[in-house]
């Protein structure tokens, strides 16, 4: 099968839905994404989780580890099917929401 580049750009998000694509997986089913985003205070990553949770979001909120200028994660979990447009869009908006409260996208996840 020849790669699509209109659905699957060469980049990471391309890359993993193209790999996922490869596996034999249905991306046009509706599954959870992970997509989480570090603060450098408890505080402030509250602050985003009381924003997703007012907007209907499923979310978790631990420590982070691995970074000790960023040791607070919030994980959001949208139900979507896994498309391109999907996870971008959805990534931006994290990335301008949590923006004012110093929040840093760390990437996205999901099971396939």
């Amino acid at each position: 099968m020849t790669r699509d580049l209109i659905l699957f750009p060469q980049d990471e998000i391309g890359n993993t839905l193209w790999e996922m694509q490869q596996k034999g997986n249905d991306l046009t089913t509706a599954r959870e994404i992970e997509f989480s985003v570090l603060f450098p205070s408890q505080e402030l990553a509250l602050k985003f989780g009381q924003l997703l949770l007012e907007n209907n979001q499923k979310l978790s909120f631990t420590p982070y580890e691995a970074n000790q200028e960023l040791p607070w994660e919030i994980t959001a979990y949208p139900l979507m099917p896994a498309s391109y447009e999907n996870i971008l869009s959805y990534q931006e908006l994290l990335v301008s929401s949590s923006a004012s409260l110093k929040g840093h996208f760390d990437g996205f996840y999901f099971v396939g």
